[in-house]
């Protein structure tokens, strides 16, 4: 490679990871939280449900409390399913197609209904700390579509990064990496410390990359242009096209009433798959002879990591079609492949411990790249405003990301004791602490310029208002985390214990935590190759 490409590929490199450097944290960080975002959602609602639990419910049930509330079910199309692992399931109802309906039953309708309860709520009133921590990885706070956009640029952007990474350290990436000399200078301590750690998450990063930026520019870029030129703006027949869903039949507007029993249908339908929960219950023109019944189930994690099983019964609750849960389409298959690549959830809790950690050795890679970047830019010759400018970049950096880890523990308790007191709406709320806490802390440590305090202090913070919350927890609940592993309340349990561990690995940090000799010498025992010497950054 020649001094010119290498140049401009290795300050690409730098350049493109500084620009996204502060949303990709925030990604990382929030993302990492939200491998166990349905643990979260039950800990905050004392609700804890085993893993791998289908859609358990009366669904005949479910549709009386549908009618009672939200008109006559007739000619409509009703979708239930249960994305999360949690006791609600949501509920998507289209407007009646009959001409005599009702008011009420000419309203579209989106609902959760709790399984146990049947009580109902909307979106805004089920708001949940979970579902904010899982959104703000992609920016869903941003009206739409900016934040969608934001995180998908910066995953593609993340992505380049990580190409010219490894297209620069080729060479020497393998030997740069048993590297790491804690006694030199800061900058080699964090140039060392970057390359190792950003060697050992390569392969989680690549992946997250990868899936995130199909995820998210996928559906907000590429949707609008393929429904346009593809499908004449069709986008119902392209989803159904795509998703291989049954084209529904032609609405007759002649009542028949449906007297099948839907428990009865479910039944029917997990005979047709094997080790599968149901996923999704359709109804199409209900109560028609156009009426379609579609039953959808999932295979367990671990007996697959693909495969949808559908049967479709008519109006008299004949089987029109069945397949297996094995069974899967291209399109199907390869949307389930990103989605669980990137959410992590086919492999229990260890695989979602391990993407967890891998997330928190990002954070910590974009991190020292900026400290690097940093570093490297604080020498004598540069003019003192230069210096100062480029000081401020890293103070405020380091006081956004850090002060995330105080700002995500404090709003945890609050979550717990205001619960019931606070904002009707919970997501105002979750909003107004969260984002004015995060604010705060940020804007203090980054006006005191100094990252060894923005870091010990941080860290300090976060590691107290963790050990707080399964006490707040116990105190609010009683649900004390020796008694919820007793009593088999896994989802609850590992919040607990989540910030236990967390807490107290920080607090160790915290405590170890030595403030740097900014003229440390290097080492003097043996040269460095030159093949392992770093670049000079500039």
């Amino acid at each position: 490679m020649s001094n010119r490409i290498y140049n401009i590929l290795f300050h690409t490199h730098t350049v493109s990871g500084l620009v996204i450097s502060v949303a990709l944290y925030v990604i990382f960080f929030a993302g990492s939280i939200s491998f166990f975002r349905d643990d979260i959602i039950a800990w905050e609602r004392g609700q804890s449900i085993a893993p791998d639990t289908q859609m358990e419910a009366d669904y005949n049930q479910v549709l009386d409390t549908l009618a009672a509330r939200h008109g006559a079910l007739y000619g409509r199309n009703i979708n239930i399913r249960q994305p999360h692992q949690e006791r609600n399931i949501v509920v998507s109802m289209e407007p009646s197609k009959d001409s005599l309906a009702s008011d009420l039953a000419k309203q579209s309708v989106f609902t959760y209904i709790d399984t146990n309860t049947y009580e109902e709520a909307n979106y805004f009133s089920s708001y949940t700390l979970g579902e904010f921590i899982y959104r703000l990885h992609f920016f869903a706070q941003i009206p739409y579509p900016y934040g969608y956009l934001l995180s998908g640029f910066v995953a593609f952007f993340f992505l380049f990064a990580i190409v010219t990474g490894v297209v620069v350290h080729w060479k020497k990436i393998i030997s740069n990496f048993y590297i790491f000399r804690p006694t030199a200078k800061l900058k080699t301590l964090w140039t060392d410390a970057h390359t190792a750690l950003g060697l050992i998450g390569l392969p989680f990063q690549f992946v997250f990359a990868v899936t995130g930026a199909v995820l998210i520019i996928g559906t907000t870029i590429m949707l609008g242009p393929a429904s346009s030129l593809i499908y004449k703006n069709d986008r119902e027949y392209m989803f159904r096209e795509l998703m291989d869903q049954p084209e529904p039949k032609t609405f007759e507007n002649d009542s028949i009433g449906f007297n099948a029993d839907m428990n009865d249908l479910i039944h029917q339908a997990s005979t047709h798959w094997s080790n599968a929960n149901l996923s999704r219950l359709v109804i199409q023109n209900y109560g028609d002879p156009a009426m379609r019944i579609i039953i959808e189930g999932r295979p367990q994690n671990a007996d697959a990591f693909l495969g949808l099983g559908r049967v479709i019964f008519d109006h008299t609750g004949e089987v029109i079609s069945a397949t297996d849960a094995q069974s899967i389409n291209y399109v199907v298959g390869a949307d389930q492949t990103m989605r669980s690549l990137h959410f992590g959830n086919f492999g229990g809790y260890s695989l979602r411990i391990i993407y967890f950690v891998f997330g928190i050795i990002s954070c910590f890679v974009i991190l020292s790249g900026v400290l690097i970047w940093v570093r490297a830019r604080d020498k004598k010759s540069t003019e003192p405003w230069k210096r100062k400018a480029n000081e401020w970049v890293g103070s405020i950096f380091m006081a956004i990301s850090l002060t995330m880890y105080p700002a995500t523990a404090l709003i945890f308790s609050v979550v717990k004791l205001f619960k019931d007191s606070a904002d009707p709406i919970p997501h105002v709320m979750i909003y107004k602490v969260f984002f004015i806490s995060w604010l705060i802390l940020s804007v203090g440590f980054a006006l005191r310029k100094s990252n060894f305090i923005t870091t010990k202090y941080s860290l300090l913070l976060g590691s107290l208002l963790g050990f707080g919350i399964p006490v707040v927890n116990g105190l609010v609940t009683s649900d004390w985390f020796w008694k919820t592993i007793q009593n088999n309340q896994t989802q609850i349990f590992v919040v607990d214990a989540f910030w236990l561990i967390i807490s107290i690995s920080t607090l160790l940090i915290f405590i170890k935590l030595k403030k740097p000799i900014e003229s440390a010498q290097p080492v003097k025992s043996k040269a460095i190759p030159k093949s392992q010497k770093q670049p000079v950054l500039s």
